[in-house]
């Protein structure tokens, strides 16, 4: 032990990393902990882990691998046994003169030489990659959850065909760490990493597919070979952690789970729809904490930031953000309660479904079953003495009129409406059977918003732009001056994507005098708009365009989520 500490001690010296002192500190910690030396060294903030293989490469006359973009030799793949690979976190990636050639990010690992010669049957040499990357490498070629797919194989009590039924019991009996459960955590898991907003898992003919949506994106994800013959336990085991009726598998169902991922409150919720080759499953992933943010992280300009603020602190009136679904409504919503949340202020809001908890406010959850619903639940609020009213949408007729009733008589109420831009919200109002007047005497302000990707920073490039394009997507070229356009890459950062995060565009319209007038006289929302822009307003493109010059996102992000202004004004 002494001469193999000893080797080791002159290997990390000869990367000229360390002191003697840090050295010996490091020797001590691996004995206690048990612990990989280059996740001590980047624990204690030594070196970046792959500075650190890199001059431990050289040390040890071995080859330093990064694996992103590196193609990997599938005969040398299929050498060594799936379980191994996941057991020693390694990778094999080349087979050279009928030697396996090895990716570890351990090379100091006792009997791994050996385990892998065993494993494989092969004369094995090492390379050193970053683990992240071995990681990585080792989910794209062998699938999310391939190392719990290979004990499903070998276990015959959830080896469950897409015809056969399974039990709640069968599956509740079975232990917490059996290989199903632990497939079902892993894809959630391995989702929360990459930032996911939802999963779906999707029964093909001869397959399972999974897709997780990030960044607004589906993205699929690769499995395991054969993980079609595990498709009825899998989805049962969904349906067991949900609370479905898991013999039930003719009906949509709806359900949700709570789980705790590294100290975070995950909300899942769940909805199953029969499909031809099986139950299609949804998962919406919820981050409890993502939702609190403030007006400055919403990414408003500074114009549009100081008019909202006027809005959202006013003493009544009803304030209304429009959008497709998933473009962001709900977070604006809650940014909105968390700028003015107080202890003067009673905030109530009535939601389908609570999305995020908050601190201070009194929430209240739609069941339309036993006929909670948004019209019901706001009669009954308007009793509780609210100050400020968040209704999570606005359906229909009868939730409208409670709603400008609650601000005409001195209540501040948010809430959402699905249309194409700010001023067509005036026009749904209307189509709902609201008199227009009511409208303008109640209606502060609009906004409208959509979703961009943001572009990532490490690796986004500058872009040669080609005038002819850019007027025919009618972009301002007369800006060009005012920054740089990017273009996304693609990196570790980013999985590769070029983009990392999202932003919102937006645009704002406060009722003037003027357009409360347009509204009481029935004007069209194209006239409405048209007013709105003569005092400034600036549309959804304008906002997209002013975030490509400062470098925030990209022309097409802009065009994917955006409508043409102009085709607007003449709708």
């Amino acid at each position: 032990m002494i001469a193999i500490t000893s080797r080791i001690g002159g290997l990390l010296e000869a990367t000229q990393l360390f002191t003697a002192e840090q050295v010996e500190d490091l020797l001590v910690k691996q004995q206690e902990s048990g612990k990989a030396i280059v996740e001590l060294v980047v624990e204690d903030g030594l070196a970046r882990d792959d500075v650190f293989l890199k001059a431990l490469a050289e040390a040890m006359n071995l080859p330093f691998l990064r694996l992103n973009g590196l193609p990997i030799e599938k005969n040398a793949l299929e050498m060594m046994p799936t379980k191994a690979v996941f057991q020693h976190q390694v990778i094999p990636v080349a087979i050279e003169d009928k030697v396996l050639r090895v990716a570890t990010h351990d090379p100091f690992n006792p009997g791994l030489l050996d385990s892998l010669r065993l494993a494989s049957g092969m004369r094995i040499k090492l390379a050193l990659s970053p683990m992240n990357d071995i990681a990585k490498a080792s989910k794209d070629y062998f699938g999310v959850g391939a190392d719990t797919f290979d004990l499903m194989m070998q276990d015959s009590r959830i080896e469950v065909t897409a015809e056969d039924d399974i039990t709640k019991q069968d599956l509740s009996e079975l232990d917490q760490e059996a290989s199903v459960v632990k497939f079902v955590n892993q894809v959630i898991w391995e989702a929360h990493k990459d930032r996911a907003t939802d999963i779906h898992l999707e029964p093909q003919e001869m397959d399972l597919r999974i897709r997780y949506r990030v960044d607004g994106v589906l993205h699929a994800i690769p499995v395991p070979p054969q993980l079609k013959r595990f498709q009825s336990a899998i989805i049962s085991r969904i349906k067991v952690m949900a609370n479905m009726d898991i013999a039930e598998k003719r009906l949509p169902q709806d359900g949700r789970i709570s789980l705790r991922v590294q100290g975070e409150e995950i909300d899942v919720r769940v909805s199953t729809m029969p499909t031809v080759y099986g139950e299609s499953v949804s998962l919406r992933l919820l981050m409890r904490s993502s939702g609190m943010i403030g007006l400055d992280k919403l990414g408003m300009n500074d114009d549009d930031k100081k008019h909202l603020l006027k809005l959202i602190t006013k003493p009544h009136g009803i304030l209304l953000v429009t959008g497709p679904t998933g473009s962001g409504k709900s977070t604006s919503l809650y940014a909105w309660l968390h700028t003015i949340n107080s202890t003067d202020l009673r905030i109530l809001t009535i939601e389908d479904p609570i999305e995020y908890e908050m601190a201070g406010v009194n929430q209240i959850q739609v069941r339309a079953e036993i006929g909670m619903t948004f019209a019901m639940g706001l009669r009954h609020i308007l009793r509780q003495d609210p100050d400020v009213i968040m209704i999570g949408e606005i359906r229909d007729k009868e939730t409208a009129e409670i709603a400008i009733r609650a601000a005409l008589t001195g209540h501040l109420v948010f809430s959402t409406l699905h249309t194409n831009d700010a001023a067509g919200a005036v026009t749904r109002l209307v189509d709902m059977g609201i008199e227009p007047f009511l409208v303008a005497s109640s209606v502060e302000g609009l906004v409208a918003q959509r979703l961009v990707r943001r572009l990532c920073n490490s690796c986004k490039k500058p872009r040669t732009m080609d005038e002819a394009f850019l007027r025919m997507v009618g972009f301002p070229t007369e800006r060009l001056g005012e920054g740089t356009v990017y273009e996304p890459v693609g990196c570790e950062d980013c999985r590769g994507t070029g983009f990392r995060g999202r932003t919102g565009v937006y645009e704002l319209i406060v009722i003037t005098d003027k357009i409360r007038a347009m509204i009481t006289a029935r004007e069209s929302s194209t006239a409405i708009r048209a007013e709105a822009t003569r005092m400034g307003l600036k549309t959804l493109r304008d906002d997209g365009w002013r975030k490509v010059l400062e470098g925030i996102t990209t022309i097409e992000e802009v065009l994917r989520v955006s409508e043409d202004d102009e085709a607007l004004a003449e709708g």
